[in-house]
């Protein structure tokens, strides 16, 4: 059952939510915006259990029935323009979105089908034009059409700057021609936004000169996609994408040419914290699960919860959660205010992946053997919660920005 807001000032409970509670709304310290949000996302995630996302686990199915509801409700547009469907709300509201969606138990399954949608176009809505903004925000708000992000390649991984990928320009069209890796949803999205090189590496001043972004059709005939098999979140396709020629509109490209890095960096921080509270909703539902679990499970004549060995851990766990979660608010509420260094995202979403991936672990080990069994579901959260701690930026590149940025030390790399 979901729990009801309670004022602050009138309860009697000491505590500002308790961890057991499905989707606890009486977190003293949101807005109440962020309520609004936490209590609406709250209600259509009550409708997909965690049997639910077991069973999408098991067939490899996408969710598409969250899609709907979320686009049916207003929410796929909650960070976009009111004029073209969307709420226009900031960061913050977003974050307490995607984290109730992961807290609900679809874990990065749930968040990863609409993530797209709520941060990813943040380069079209900066600098793509008013024309483009209305051809392309409008049916992705409606849920009419998904989208995919192309940047990762096969030979750099990390190293953006250096992506192999380019594209010629031919007339009022450019020619794409190379290779796309780990691209979520790409069997289930029409459309891709995309970042290849129109200048050559050994043609521009600098590595970050030369790439253009572009917005544009997803189309199987021209993109040979390959899906991955891969360790979780089987529900939502990951891909590689291997193209030649293939023919984009002139129109499709969004801001300048060769200014295509510094028109995505806009959305990276976004994607940072909205990562890093997708997290952070998967540690809550694992801590539930093992508390609930450390109530109910009797060995040796008391419930093992009493046991300082299973207690302790578990504790620890959600100290560690909030203290990430304050990370992430603040983080939110600084990109909000028009804060554009990523310190703070960054370090929100090393933090929260950190936190979630050990609540995962320590949920699993306090259901003991059947923390291994399907049917607790837990084994699915650690599966899953792997993903934050590699993407989309490692937990080593992060240090590498903080030790160089804030700490003013030496670059090593």
């Amino acid at each position: 059952m979901l729990a009801t807001p309670v004022d602050a000032k009138r309860s009697s409970r000491k505590i500002h939510a308790r961890a057991t509670e499905y989707l606890q709304n009486y977190d003293t310290d949101l807005t109440d915006s962020q309520r609004t949000v936490r209590e609406a996302i709250s209600k259509i995630c009550a409708k997909y259990p965690d049997e639910y996302w077991r069973k999408l686990d098991e067939s490899k199915e996408f969710p598409t029935d969250l899609h709907r509801s979320l686009a049916d409700n207003g929410w796929l547009g909650i960070c976009m323009p009111q004029e073209y469907g969307g709420s226009e709300l900031g960061i913050s509201e977003a974050a307490v979105m995607m984290q109730t969606i992961s807290e609900s138990g679809g874990g990065m399954t749930a968040a990863s089908s609409v993530h797209m949608n709520i941060f990813g176009l943040e380069p079209v809505v900066k600098f793509g034009t008013a024309e483009q903004k209305a051809r392309w925000l409008k049916p992705l708000i409606a849920g009419k059409e998904r989208a995919c992000f192309g940047v990762t390649e096969p030979n750099t991984g990390l190293d953006t700057l250096r992506l192999q990928s380019q594209a010629k320009k031919d007339g009022d069209s450019y020619l794409l021609t190379g290779q796309k890796i780990w691209i979520s949803t790409a069997q289930n999205a029409q459309k891709i936004l995309i970042l290849v090189r129109t200048t050559p590496l050994s043609e521009v001043t600098k590595p970050s000169h030369g790439l253009s972004l572009f917005y544009t059709d997803l189309d199987p005939s021209a993109v040979q996609i390959t899906e991955i098999p891969k360790m979780g979140r089987a529900a939502v396709d990951t891909n590689s994408l291997f193209f030649e020629n293939w023919r984009v509109p002139a129109s499709d490209l969004v801001g300048r040419e060769n200014d295509g890095f510094k028109t995505i960096l806009h959305g990276m921080n976004a994607e940072r914290i909205l990562i890093a509270a997708e997290a952070l909703g998967l540690g809550y539902a694992a801590l539930r699960r093992a508390a609930l679990y450390a109530s109910d499970r009797t060995v040796f004549g008391r419930p093992i919860g009493m046991n300082q060995g299973i207690q302790h851990p578990l504790a620890e766990s959600w100290m560690q959660l909030e203290a990430a979660r304050l990370m992430i608010y603040h983080a939110a509420r600084m990109y909000d205010a028009g804060y554009t260094a990523g310190e703070y995202a960054n370090a929100a979403k090393y933090l929260a992946a950190e936190a979630a991936f050990q609540a995962c672990e320590r949920a699993v080990m306090t259901h003991g053997g059947m923390g291994y069994a399907r049917e607790y579901h837990v084994e699915r959260y650690l599966r899953e919660v792997l993903i934050p701690r590699i993407a989309p930026v490692s937990r080593e590149m992060i240090c590498n920005y903080i030790g160089e940025r804030v700490l003013g030390l030496p670059k090593s790399f």
